[in-house]
């Protein structure tokens, strides 16, 4: 019997999650350390999982199948295809930073303060929130992936309503007021979500038969299963709806500018960079590959949502006064642009949103990271309380530069790559909707410089003047992150190597093929 790699990346974090909050509660530095270790270990193993993947190989790889609950035909299946593979790793990569960047950010209260902060359990909810969401990429039986996509929620609700931040203008008890509001409104949109999801799931198996995404989908492409135009188009909607909402797509959006500006930074970061992805990635596994008709029946109505998403998200995003809001609503216009990509069923659209979504992990990471440093140093998230950052915090002002950069898409950084491949793939199929999108493009180059330009430049406000720059373990979080962007931003190839081929068999689920161009190419 061949090692369980898959198993073993989702159970490792599991386990330490487990060990953290068993550290005895004296020892927040120990239970540090160890929560570090569990996330580099679980970051060699989504490596050696990488490394065993073959992209020209089986379109699942490295499977394990067990029976679990049998009268209703649960099975514990896990396989990853290149798609799969690449937000794994994604997932592996950013935890490290995120626990680095929020090492004092579970650290006790000032004295005198009625709250106080097990740092043992914010450390040990960020490692179950990686096992969950590794263990949903992994799965491919429907129930076992509901599961633990309902299941994240719990951690990430402690997460954000436990540990917010602490730079708040109108002191700890609004604090932690507007903490519970986001952590509440978090939970009961997704709960919502997850409800309606959980009908059709139930209506799946009840139609199917059993769980297994494989099985079904097989069972579809021979015609051995029949599902009747409103049967399907139903059970799609219950599962986009649900995927819609964790994403997030517009008008379903509204928890998440709460959920990131009252959480710390690393949370933040786990929030839209690593939890949201689950979404868009149910999308492409579920949605397309279960429900090819109704998918194609959906797309003009689910483009206009994703363009909606992008302008409104990026004009909400220049009139922001808050730093973590302005980040928030440019994720939701980011997720337009994956969202768009998906549905407009072309293989550069889909390569790009698959593409988009690592790019937008890291980009982000980087961005919302910086700034947490930023804020933690001045108290402070309004950007109106900022100024001449970069004469006194030139390293820090540099790095918040090219993460800024890099949310606005600029040549040269990753997430350029992807957008122009998505736009390229909506052109293709879909000329008003990519010219309009386009528009998002210019609306992140506004609030990106204009939030640069606040915050950064002209003359030092006294409240900044002392700031440090940044430190050897913030360096520490930052600088991979920069590398990785600038790296992929000139050689993405390693990435659509492995994904390509995977977006290959979701067109094919979907039986749609590239439009031919409408001009031809001289010979």
């Amino acid at each position: 019997m061949s090692f369980p790699l898959l198993t073993a990346t989702a159970v490792l974090p599991a386990i330490g999650a487990v060990a953290t909050a068993a550290v005895p509660a004296r020892q927040r530095t120990a239970a540090k350390w160890l929560a570090l270790l569990v996330s580099l270990a679980t970051l060699a193993l989504a490596i050696t999982v990488l490394v065993r993947f073959d992209p020209d190989g089986a379109r699942y790889q490295l499977t394990e199948s067990h029976a679990w609950i049998k009268d209703f035909g649960v099975r514990y299946e896990v396989g990853v295809d290149g798609i799969a593979v690449a937000l794994v790793a994604l997932t592996a990569l950013l935890i490290p930073f995120v626990i680095l960047a929020g090492w004092h950010d579970a650290d006790p209260l000032e004295t005198g303060s009625r709250r106080w902060r097990p740092t043992q359990g914010f450390f040990a909810l960020i490692l179950a929130v990686e096992a969950m969401v590794i263990i949903s990429f992994e799965a491919t039986d429907v129930f076992l992936f509901y599961i633990f996509f309902e299941a994240m929620l719990i951690p990430m609700y402690f997460l954000i309503g436990g540990f917010g931040d602490r730079a708040h203008e109108h002191g700890e008890e609004a604090a932690s007021t507007q903490r519970t509001y986001a952590a509440v409104k978090f939970l009961l949109y997704n709960l919502a979500g997850g409800l309606i999801m959980l009908a059709a799931v139930i209506g799946l198996y009840v139609v199917a038969g059993n769980f297994s995404l494989t099985e079904i989908a097989q069972a579809r492409a021979n015609g051995s299963l029949h599902m009747a135009t409103s049967t399907e188009r139903w059970l799609f909607l219950g599962f986009f709806f649900a995927f819609a909402v964790k994403a997030p797509l517009w008008p379903l959006h509204t928890w998440l500018p709460n959920a990131m500006q009252e959480s710390t930074a690393p949370v933040a970061v786990l929030i839209t960079a690593v939890v949201d992805k689950v979404g868009t990635f149910a999308m492409l596994r579920f949605c397309l590959q279960l429900f090819p008709e109704a998918s194609k029946w959906a797309t003009p109505v689910i483009l206009v949502l994703a363009l909606i998403s992008i302008v409104y998200g990026a004009l909400l995003a220049v009139g922001q006064r808050d730093i973590k809001r302005l980040v928030a609503y440019a994720s939701i216009s980011h997720f337009g642009f994956i969202i768009m990509g998906i549905f407009a069923m072309t293989s550069q659209g889909q390569s790009g949103a698959t593409l988009y979504m690592v790019n937008h992990g890291i980009s982000t990471a980087a961005l919302m990271l910086v700034a947490g440093f930023l804020i933690s140093r001045r108290g402070s998230r309004l950007i109106a309380d900022y100024g001449g950052v970069q004469k006194v915090a030139p390293v820090l002002a540099g790095t918040f530069l090219i993460g800024g950069l890099a949310t606005l898409s600029l040549p040269g950084l990753a997430p350029f790559v992807s957008e122009f491949l998505v736009l390229v793939g909506t052109f293709a199929r879909y000329p008003v909707i990519g010219i309009i999108a386009t528009f998002g493009i210019v609306l992140a180059a506004l609030y990106t410089l204009v939030l640069y330009q606040r915050t950064m430049t002209g003359p030092v406000k006294p409240e900044v003047s002392a700031m440090p720059d940044l430190r050897a373990r913030e360096l520490m979080v930052v600088a991979p992150l920069i590398v990785l962007l600038i790296f992929l931003g000139v050689y993405p190839k390693p990435v659509t190597d492995i994904v390509n081929p995977a977006v290959k068999q979701t067109m094919s689920d979907v039986h749609k093929t590239d439009p031919k161009p409408s001009v031809e190419a001289a010979k």
